[in-house]
C-alpha cells in the first residue's frame, strides 16, 4: 500500500490554506482509491475529515462519533465497488417451482408480515439459535436456524461428527456426502429447518486462524468439492448455509471491540484475481450444488462490511454466481440498516434492532423500494419451499437442566459414517522401520493429557452456548466472554482430555466420547497386553525401555473468537522429548485443529511414528486403535502444508492487528495474492516438512515411465486477462 504523509496528501487534493490547518506528523497509508475518493469531495468536506482524523492520530482528541465517522470515510468508502440494485431472484433451473410457490405466498403478505419475516429474531421458546418468524395465517411456520457445520450444536441426543479439516484429510467425497446427509437428518428430526454450515470461509490464509478447522482446506478446489458434497447431503433434509462470505480469514478484530477507541472490524483488502481464484471458488461450488442460504461475515471486504457490501453480495454472489437462496447475517454482523438491505442482505438474525419497523419507514420515505422487501422475503420463502421440512420435528429443549422430554435423533446407520470419517482423517506422517501397525505388544505405555476422557461433558458457566466445545480446555468465564467479541486468547493445548472438536458455535456435544485410553484398554484386554499409563506428568517415570511401545497423546486447540498463538505447544513438545529420551519406540498421536509443527522432536531417533489425527468427533479412541493396530491402512492425506519453522509462512502466519498508523483500524492486505499455503512454498522455493497431500500408508508402491510433453500452445499461452466488470452468471 502506498504510504503518504498527511501534508503530502493534502498538497495533492486541498488548497494551501486548508493544508496548514490539518497538518500532522503522523503518516497515513492511503492507496490510489482512497485519494480518488477524497478528490471527489468538496474542499470543505476534505478538510473536515482530515482535520478530525489527523488530530485523532496525534492523540489530541478522544474517540467520538466525529472521529469514528472520519475513520469510516477515510478507510472504508470508495474502495469496494458499488453494485446496485440487488438482482431479483429468478427461480433459475430447478428453483423455478419453489419461486412460483414463494411468489404466490409473499403476494398475500401484508407489509408488517414481510418486515417480520426479514427481521429475524432470537428466541427462547423453542431452543433454536435464531428464528425467521413465520406467517401462521398463510401456513408459513418460519425457519428455525441452528449451528453448526459439524452437526447440531448445543443439542442433546445427537451425534458429534468429525470437523471439516478431518473430512478434507480423508479426501473421500462419498463420505463427505454421507456425513452431510446424517447431519441434515438429525436437524430435521429436531425441528431445525436450516443448519448453519458448512464452513468454507476461512479458507486458511492466516495459518494461526482460530476457525480454520471448521473449514476443509487451504486449497480452494478441495475445499469447494468437500463443501459441495456436504451441502448436497444436508439438503436432502434441511436448508444448508454456506459461511462466512467472504475473505473472512482471521478472528482477531473480527468485530468492533474497543468501542471507546473507535476501532472497526478488520478489512480484508484483496484484488480481483485473488478474490475469484481463491476465496470465491469454494462458494461457487456450493452455489452450483444448490445451497439454500449464504451467511455474510463479520469482517469488511475492501473497506465495506460483509453484510453491507454490494459488490460481494449483489455483484459476485447474486449476479456472477446466480445464487438463488437467501443471504443471512452472522450473529450481530449487521452494522447498518437500509444500506445492508439494499446491498443484498435478505434476513438478519438473531438481532433485528436495525431493521424491523425501520424497513417500513424506509419504504414510506423512498429510501428503499418495496420491491426489494418483496424480493428479500421471496428468497427466504423459496428456500423453505425447496429444502425445509414441513414437519415440526421433536423440538429443541430450551433448558436441558430442567425436566423435559428426551428424544434421540440418531439413526443407527450414522455410526459407520462417524467412525469411518474419524479413521480416514488420520494422516500418518512418520513410520520409521514399519513401527506401525502394532502387533500385540506385551507392554504398552500411554502418556499425555489427550488420552483421557474430559471430566465434564461441558464446562459450567453463564455462556452456555459458547462453553460448548471447551470440554478439554481450562477456561474461565471471563475468557469465554472475551472470545464472544473476538478479543480472547487461549493456550495452544487443551489439557483436560481428548480433543474431539474446536470451540465456539461449530463445536459438538455428542452423547458420548470414546477416549483413546478406553479404546486402547479394550484392545489390551483383548490381546493380553499389560498397560502402564500416566496422563498428568510431563516427565513420566513409566517411560522406559521395558515397554514395547510408548504412545504420547497430545493436541492443539483452536476456537472461534480467538486466533491461535503458536503452531506448537512447548509443554507438549517437552513431554514428547522426555518420553522419547527414555523409550526407544515412541509413537506420537496429535489431535490438531489445523497445522501443527513437529520439528522440535520429529528427527529424534526414538520417535518412530507420528499421526496427525485432526478433530475426530466422538470416536476419538476407536479411530486411533483402528489405524495403529492395522485394522485399516491409513489413507489420510494432508489438506495443508506443514512447515519446518513458523517463519516459513512469512506474513501469513499471524493475524493482522491494529497499528498506530491506522488508529485501531485493522487492515489485512492480501498482497500475497493467490500464494497461500503450498502455492507460497512453491513460489518461494521453501522446503516444507510435509507437503500438501502428503500421507503414508502400510503399503508400498512406485511410479515409473512417466513423461510430459510441452506443446507449443502451452509455451505461448496468453497472459491473464485484466479485471472485468460484474457479469451475470
Amino acid at each position: 500500500m502506498l504510504i503518504l504523509s498527511i501534508s503530502r496528501l493534502l498538497a495533492s487534493v486541498l488548497p494551501l490554506g486548508v493544508i496548514a490547518a490539518a497538518q500532522t506528523p503522523h503518516n497515513l497509508p492511503l492507496d490510489d482509491a482512497t485519494k480518488t475518493f477524497l478528490q471527489g469531495l468538496s474542499p470543505e468536506k476534505q478538510a473536515d475529515i482530515l482535520r478530525v482524523f489527523g488530530k485523532a492520530l496525534a492523540g489530541q482528541v478522544p474517540a467520538s462519533p466525529d472521529v469514528i465517522e472520519a475513520q469510516e470515510l477515510i478507510w472504508s468508502y470508495g474502495r469496494s465497488p458499488s453494485v446496485y440494485p440487488t438482482p431479483q431472484g429468478k427461480g433459475l433451473g430447478n428453483w423455478s417451482r419453489a419461486y412460483e410457490q414463494a411468489s404466490a405466498l409473499v403476494s398475500q403478505m401484508t407489509m408488517d408480515e414481510k418486515v417480520s419475516v426479514a427481521s429475524g429474531q432470537t428466541t427462547k421458546s423453542n431452543g433454536c439459535n435464531g428464528m425467521i418468524p413465520g406467517v401462521p395465517r398463510l401456513g408459513f411456520p418460519g425457519i428455525c436456524v441452528n449451528d453448526g457445520p459439524s452437526g447440531l450444536h448445543g443439542v442433546e441426543a445427537v451425534n458429534g461428527y468429525a470437523a471439516g479439516v478431518t473430512v478434507a484429510a480423508g479426501w473421500n467425497k462419498e463420505l463427505a456426502l454421507a456425513r452431510g446427509r446424517h447431519m441434515g437428518l438429525e436437524a430435521k428430526r429436531r425441528g431445525v429447518n436450516s443448519l448453519l454450515g458448512p464452513t468454507v470461509g476461512p479458507l486458511g490464509r492466516t495459518v494461526l486462524g482460530g476457525r480454520n478447522w471448521e473449514s476443509f482446506s487451504a486449497d480452494p478446489y478441495l475445499c469447494g468439492v468437500m463443501g459441495a458434497q456436504t451441502v448436497s447431503g444436508i439438503q436432502e433434509h434441511v436448508i444448508a448455509t454456506a459461511k462466512h462470505f467472504i475473505a473472512n480469514e482471521q478472528e482477531t478484530n473480527r468485530n468492533p471491540s474497543y468501542f471507546s477507541l473507535g476501532n472497526a472490524s478488520v478489512t480484508s483488502n484483496l484484488d480481483d484475481r485473488t478474490m475469484h481464484e481463491l476465496y470465491l471458488w469454494p462458494f461457487q461450488n456450493l452455489v452450483k450444488a444448490g445451497v439454500g442460504a449464504v451467511m455474510c461475515s463479520y469482517n469488511r471486504i475492501n473497506g465495506s462490511h460483509g453484510c453491507q457490501n454490494s459488490y460481494t453480495q449483489n455483484g459476485l454472489l447474486k449476479t456472477e454466481l446466480a445464487f438463488q437462496g437467501f443471504v443471512i447475517t452472522d450473529s450481530g454482523a449487521l452494522h447498518s440498516g437500509i444500506s445492508s438491505a439494499n446491498a443484498g442482505t435478505d434476513v438478519t438474525t438473531p438481532f433485528n434492532e436495525m431493521w424491523g419497523g425501520n424497513l417500513s419507514k424506509a419504504i414510506a420515505n423512498g429510501t428503499m423500494e418495496e420491491s426489494r422487501l418483496d424480493d428479500m422475503v421471496t428468497w427466504i420463502v423459496a428456500s423453505w419451499f425447496k429444502y425445509a421440512d414441513f414437519e415440526p420435528g421433536t423440538g429443541l429443549p430450551v433448558d436441558v437442566s430442567k425436566p423435559h422430554k428426551v428424544v434421540s435423533s440418531i439413526s443407527p446407520e450414522s455410526r459407520k459414517t462417524i467412525f469411518q470419517g474419524a479413521v480416514e482423517g488420520i494422516v500418518l506422517v512418520k513410520n520409521y522401520n514399519n513401527t506401525l501397525p502394532l502387533k500385540k505388544p506385551k507392554i504398552l505405555s500411554l502418556f499425555g493429557y489427550d488420552a483421557n476422557v474430559p471430566q465434564k461433558n461441558n464446562p459450567e458457566g453463564p455462556y452456555t452456548k459458547w462453553d460448548l466445545g471447551f470440554q478439554s480446555v481450562n477456561i474461565t468465564d471471563g475468557e469465554v466472554l472475551g472470545l464472544t467479541i473476538g478479543i480472547g486468547q487461549l493456550p495452544g493445548a487443551a489439557h483436560l482430555g481428548t480433543l474431539i472438536t474446536g470451540g465456539g458455535s461449530a463445536s459438538i456435544t455428542p452423547t458420548y466420547i470414546n477416549s483413546p485410553y478406553s479404546a486402547f484398554q479394550q484392545r489390551a484386554m483383548q490381546d493380553g497386553t499389560y498397560l502402564y499409563w500416566d496422563f498428568e506428568s510431563q516427565d513420566p517415570v513409566y517411560a522406559n525401555s521395558a515397554s514395547d511401545a510408548c504412545i504420547v497423546f497430545i493436541n492443539e486447540f483452536g476456537t472461534e473468537g480467538s486466533d491461535r498463538t503458536t503452531l506448537a505447544d512447548p509443554w507438549s513438545d517437552q513431554l514428547v522429548k522426555n518420553v522419547a529420551a527414555k523409550c526407544p519406540n515412541t509413537i506420537v498421536s496429535i489431535h490438531n485443529a489445523g497445522i501443527r509443527l513437529v520439528d522440535q522432536w520429529i528427527d529424534h531417533p526414538n520417535v518412530t511414528a507420528v499421526l496427525l489425527a485432526h478433530l475426530p468427533g466422538q470416536d476419538s479412541g476407536n479411530s486411533l486403535v483402528e489405524i495403529i493396530y492395522g485394522n485399516q491402512s491409513p489413507s489420510g492425506r494432508l489438506p495443508y502444508t506443514v512447515a519446518k519453522n513458523e517463519s516459513d509462512y512469512g506474513e501469513l502466519l499471524m493475524p493482522v492487528t491494529a497499528d498506530n498508523a491506522s488508529n485501531y483500524y485493522t487492515s489485512a492486505n492480501f498482497t500475497e495474492g493467490v500464494y497461500i499455503d503450498y502455492r507460497r512454498f512453491d513460489a518461494f522455493n521453501i522446503t516444507p516438512r510435509y507437503e500438501f497431500g502428503f500421507g503414508l500408508s502400510y503399503t508400498t508402491f512406485e511410479y515409473s515411465g512417466l513423461h510430459l510433453t510441452l506443446t507449443s500452445e502451452g509455451a505461448n499461452a496468453p497472459v491473464l486477462p485484466p479485471p472485468a466488470p460484474v457479469t451475470e452468471g
